[in-house]
């Protein structure tokens, strides 16, 4: 990690902080100062590099634990970041209550090394699809709970649960849920303040959805299409709309609003 990513200021261009929220433009190897035109050129770029993990072009370890999610998003944002590939130096939340895995104290790998004892104690092949619904959700719960990088987290766990899938007789097809409902399912299932433990319900309904025998036929006309829908749940918003914190934006449950926070204040996925 460059030692200039440290605080949580240090991620953005300083000259577009909003001083009254703390949030600007994400430094970027575009040296793009416009969170609009950088939204655009990230996702152009992630897509491109999400085609060819899809294709096999690039090995990734299945070692389904932090180094693998690493090398996923550190080839997805490798055109984008400098940090691409690191965990963040920073703690992040996303409305009020539990935040999300502590860098500062380990808790990050915690749950990533749940994550890895889960997946590699389970057999996949044999699972009925109610248990591979049931088991997947428990998965993502966790890792979306670690959460561990600055910006991509969304777009790298969907790379990571396909990787999952493959040990099993199904895949995910996530064109068939909304961003609505899949962001919806993800707040729902971070622990109770004060607890450790994500609570998978509310993400069962949503991999209910997006989980397809491996025989069916692809949603999309190509593989590009395919990790095109994939990714599209995490369209790299404007930093304007992505951290913009109202009443009216987000999943409103017992969470509350979809703007991330750090001390300082909300964040961009």
């Amino acid at each position: 990690m460059a030692s200039q990513f440290d605080s949580w200021e240090s991620y953005f261009y300083p000259d577009t902080i909003d001083p009254l929220t703390g949030i600007g433009t994400l430094r970027n190897l575009y040296d793009e100062r416009g969170a609009q035109v950088l939204s655009r050129m990230e996702y152009t770029d992630t897509t491109v590099r999400a085609v060819q993990l899809g294709n096999g072009e690039v090995d990734v370890p299945r070692t389904y634990d932090g180094a693998h999610l690493r090398a996923i998003h550190g080839h997805l944002f490798q055109d984008v970041y400098e940090w691409a590939g690191e965990y963040r130096t920073v703690n992040m939340s996303k409305g009020p209550g539990r935040g999300f895995g502590d860098v500062k104290t380990g808790e990050v790998d915690r749950y990533l090394s749940d994550v890895q004892q889960l997946v590699t104690s389970t057999d996949w092949q044999s699972l009925s699809r109610n248990d591979f619904i049931a088991t997947a959700s428990t998965v993502f719960a966790y890792v979306n709970q670690a959460h561990p990088f600055r910006e991509g987290n969304g777009r790298t766990s969907k790379v990571f649960m396909a990787h999952v899938a493959e040990q099993s007789p199904y895949r995910f097809d996530f064109a068939r849920v909304s961003p609505e409902q899949w962001n919806a399912g993800s707040a729902l299932s971070r622990p109770d303040l004060y607890s450790y433990a994500p609570d998978p319900t509310s993400l069962v309904p949503v991999f209910a959805a997006v989980t397809v025998e491996r025989t069916a036929p692809q949603a999309g006309p190509d593989r590009a299409a395919q990790v095109r829908s994939a990714l599209s749940a995490s369209y790299p918003r404007s930093a304007a709309d992505a951290t913009r914190q109202t009443p009216q934006q987000g999943t409103q449950a017992r969470r509350g609003t979809a703007g991330y926070r750090s001390d300082r204040g909300s964040g961009r996925e």
